[in-house]
């Protein structure tokens, strides 16, 4: 005679949470109310990555400033950890909020600092977002040309007329807008010829090996040759070696980003000179 037999997640009676569901529902609740402390106690700052020159790799572009939190031991949590979780809620639009406020005040104290923000599509018509950037500006209008706005590629083409009327707004006063994770999703043509982005930045899937990927090297020419009818610039983003970096800057790549370079800091140079300054 058989034993009992276990009971499988098959088993659960609809409407009922099996335990992966429960365990993935706790883990994200888990997340939520992290961010939401973080935020509450602005315990929110950003890391700092440079962007190289390909013709120059010593020389840096831009930097790009990365969302980080921190959790209540103080460990920095990277946006990778919680933003797919809050992306679409409140707590996403307050994050970024806070990340353009950062970035401005960043770009108001280093005046030979150009910095690139990102945020979502979702939060284009954000009062609170709007009000930031409006106060930055109005208070330094030296500002506005040295931010760079990144918005996904996933996140423009969930309101594309919108991202194109935003963007058309805000390049009059000398902002730039980079396209981030371009490739990873699915642009329809019809939009991207009215982006009018100014930078692309290359999804690291193609990037990472591509020395030894002769499928991604011919993928990431494309995206080149795309990038320079647009008259956009390209950045190459997770470089990770020097082969992968030869590689992209034999094929056209005006800039390079990644951990062969230099990771994110939260302690840049400037910020370094300022506290040595204190300290004497």
């Amino acid at each position: 005679m058989a034993g009992p037999r276990k009971k499988r997640f098959a088993d659960v009676p609809p409407g009922a949470e099996n335990p992966l569901q429960f365990a993935l529902s706790q883990r994200d609740k888990s997340t939520v109310d992290m961010v939401a402390e973080a935020i509450k106690h602005k315990q929110v700052l950003l890391a700092f990555q440079p962007v190289m020159q390909s013709r120059a790799p010593d020389k840096v572009a831009f930097y790009e400033g990365l969302i980080r939190v921190l959790d209540s031991t103080g460990r920095v949590i990277p946006a990778s950890d919680f933003m797919e979780t809050i992306e679409n809620t409140e707590l996403g639009r307050q994050l970024d909020t806070l990340a353009l406020g950062l970035g401005l005040r960043a770009l108001n104290d280093n005046p030979g600092l150009r910095l690139s923000v990102n945020m979502s599509a979702r939060s284009i018509g954000y009062r609170q977002w709007n009000r930031t950037l409006d106060r930055w500006l109005t208070r330094n209008t030296m500002i506005a040309e040295r931010l760079i706005l990144e918005i996904t590629e996933s996140s423009a083409m969930l309101v594309p007329e919108l991202v194109v009327d935003f963007m058309d707004r805000l390049q009059i006063e000398g902002i730039s807008f980079a396209m981030d994770d371009f490739g990873a999703g699915y642009t329809a043509l019809r939009y991207f010829k009215d982006f009018y982005f100014d930078i692309l930045k290359i999804d690291g899937q193609f990037v990472q090996g591509i020395a030894s990927d002769p499928d991604n090297q011919a993928l990431t020419a494309a995206l080149v040759s795309i990038a320079r009818h647009f008259d956009m610039l390209t950045v190459a983003e997770f470089v990770e070696n020097k082969e992968d970096a030869e590689t992209l800057i034999h094929l056209g790549v005006d800039c390079l980003q990644g951990y062969y370079f230099a990771a994110a800091s939260t302690r840049p140079h400037w910020l370094r000179g300022i506290e040595k300054q204190k300290a004497i």
